[in-house]
């Protein structure tokens, strides 16, 4: 007997200390813990000397992680195996989120520096009264060119992409929304159209665009365009920022048409372990001199109206990135389409892909 409760103690001791190993393994992988902010966001998408100041100013150690779409990213947090206390989905992803009960509501009480955000980027249609949701960065979807590589010709619709002489001269994001809403918008439908006519007709305008498409790609577009592997490149705003600032014979156009206008915004899910911490990390990232500073870094435009006076003015005050009012007018918010039809939006796109040389 004494044999048979020794064994059962080496076996406790043994099971708790797995446990414990375990928990230990999960909080240093960013799987929660009270002295931890686990955050989970874009790649390059934050100044990594915010991060150190938050842990320095709060005492909370910030576990990183980093996805590629918002797909992959909602996935992980629907299987529930690693828990984040923040994370940075786009519009029509929030909306999705919170159908899937993925989020938890904010309590606006711990993030008084909500007040700096601009009126007309709050109560939008995928998150009414931001009650799951704060705004991070915004951007637009449009065309970089470069002005001597053309001869000196300028873009300014999604229609010029298919004149005969830019053979080979495109690229193109490799996202279905992105693309299958620039064929749209230069039909005159909307960039959420679910008329299924509507959508066979942009994926046959996109084949007769196929000549002038050198490749579709990912990240590496940016570079691509820089050393002026292509004239063109159908881009979100911040990459834009981004390659103009590296070659000044680049423009940047957001097509008469209309486009897309989207948003990425900070959240806490559903299974978080630190809303204390998630809460602070928010609001630190809502203030006015920190947005100024994560915005100067990452290159795109922060919807923190108060930051906008710590940027340098030929920041600040490009229209390209800082468009006005009328100019935003004519964008469209990514809708939550449903599996079914983004499904459908897919199969189009990849059929496209397909077909590339």
């Amino acid at each position: 007997m004494k044999r048979l409760v020794q064994g059962f103690a080496a076996i406790f001791i043994a099971a708790f200390a797995l446990m414990f190993m375990t928990q230990q393994l999960n909080e240093a992988e960013g799987y929660g813990g009270d002295k931890t902010v686990s955050v989970y966001n874009w790649g390059d998408y934050i100044d990594p000397a915010l991060i150190r100041k938050f842990e320095k100013e709060t005492g909370w150690k910030v576990i990183y992680e980093t996805f590629d779409s918002n797909e992959a990213m909602m996935a992980k947090i629907a299987q529930g195996g690693a828990t984040f206390d923040v994370a940075v989905p786009s519009d029509y992803a929030i909306s999705k989120m919170i159908e899937e009960n993925l989020l938890l509501p904010l309590d606006h009480n711990k993030l008084p520096n909500l007040k700096y955000i601009e009126p007309r980027f709050l109560d939008l249609s995928f998150d009414p009264h931001n009650r799951y949701s704060v705004p991070y960065f915004w951007g637009t979807v449009g065309i970089v060119y470069n002005r001597e590589m053309l001869g000196g010709k300028t873009i300014t619709d999604w229609n010029d992409l298919w004149d005969p002489s830019l053979r080979n001269q495109i690229l193109l994001v490799d996202g279905a929304r992105e693309v299958m809403g620039m064929a749209l918008n230069s039909l005159g439908y909307s960039l959420n159209d679910t008329n299924k006519h509507h959508l066979r007709e942009a994926k046959q305008k996109l084949d007769r665009l196929m000549p002038n498409v050198k490749a579709i790609v990912g990240d590496e577009i940016k570079l691509l365009l820089v050393n002026e592997e292509a004239a063109i490149g159908v881009v979100w705003s911040g990459d834009a920022a981004e390659i103009i600032a590296e070659n000044d014979k680049l423009d940047y156009v957001v097509p008469e048409e209309g486009s897309n206008l989207w948003f990425d915004n900070m959240v806490i899910p559903k299974t978080a372990k630190n809303i204390e911490g998630a809460h602070a990390f928010i609001n630190f990232m809502l203030d006015p001199k920190h947005a100024a500073q994560n915005a100067e870094y990452v290159g795109y435009s922060t919807p923190n109206k108060a930051a906008l006076r710590y940027l340098p003015k030929d920041i600040a005050n490009d229209q390209r990135f800082y468009p006005d009012l009328d100019s935003v007018g004519r964008l469209e918010v990514y809708e939550n389409l449903g599996k079914r039809m983004l499904a459908y939006y897919n199969e189009l796109f990849l059929e496209f892909k397909m077909h590339q040389k």
